[in-house]
């Protein structure tokens, strides 16, 4: 599986597995299925219910051939409507839990759908849509040319959550917290100290260490003179925990 690393806005680095070709060709089939049953039931209704056919009688081609498009938009802009509404899912990629998000780490905006939906003609619908498919195969981060030109990528939501991925930490019953004005920090302070934390961990970056625990220590106001890094942010952790829970 292709691993993506997303640089948030707070400068945490966040790590994604892409959505496989195989998921992304399914939800595409998905939206096909959806987008093909739309159709038929709209042409059975205006060429059989209704008989369109005799309403249209006297009207040249274009004007036939524009009347009937209008019932038709939802399935040439199904793609852009959902992703814009469901925050880059379209009921396929929802189905698969897959989702668009920008590789810069910000929420994908609807000028960035729109650049995905237009590339869709070259990547999709002509060739088959082998361009897009070769394109998902050969590039570093399974993106076709949409994901490209808009700096996004597709990724799965299916990795498993553990408690090392949210702010919650493991308290024993009877935990004693240490310091009270870790309520000065709001839950996504927290979080990005835990990702920090883990990340630094991990790389053995302990420059990174020292500057979050001064910043830790500047915001919650105190000074852990004597107390190793690490602990201290682990305790600061679930002292944060042992207060919001206690609320």
């Amino acid at each position: 599986m292709t691993e993506l690393q997303i640089n948030t806005t707070q400068n945490v680095n966040i790590n994604f597995t892409a959505a496989s070709v195989g998921e992304r060709i399914l939800a595409y089939a998905v939206d096909l299925i959806i987008k093909i049953a739309y159709s038929v039931v709209v042409f059975q209704l205006l060429f059989n219910l209704f008989s369109v056919e005799r309403f249209m009688m006297g009207w040249d081609d274009w004007s036939r051939i524009a009347f009937i498009l209008i019932f038709f938009l939802p399935v040439i802009f199904y793609t852009l409507v959902f992703e814009s509404l469901l925050e880059g899912q379209t009921l396929g990629k929802r189905l698969l839990k897959i989702k668009v998000v920008k590789i810069d780490g910000y929420q994908a905006s609807f000028a960035d759908y729109i650049m995905r939906w237009f590339f869709r003609i070259i990547d999709i619908n002509m060739m088959g849509g082998i361009i897009g498919l070769v394109t998902v195969i050969v590039n570093d981060r399974n993106q076709r040319l949409g994901d490209i030109s808009a700096g996004t990528a597709v990724i799965s939501l299916k990795d498993k959550i553990t408690i090392n991925h949210t702010i919650l930490e493991k308290l024993s019953d009877n935990y004693v917290p240490t310091y009270p004005s870790v309520i000065n920090l709001s839950d996504n302070d927290v979080r990005i100290i835990k990702e920090t934390l883990l990340t630094a961990k991990k790389s053995l970056d302990h420059v990174t260490l020292m500057k979050l625990k001064s910043k830790v220590e500047e915001v919650i106001g105190v000074k852990a003179e004597g107390y190793d890094t690490q602990v201290f942010i682990d305790t600061v952790l679930k002292d944060y925990n042992y207060y919001t829970q206690s609320m």
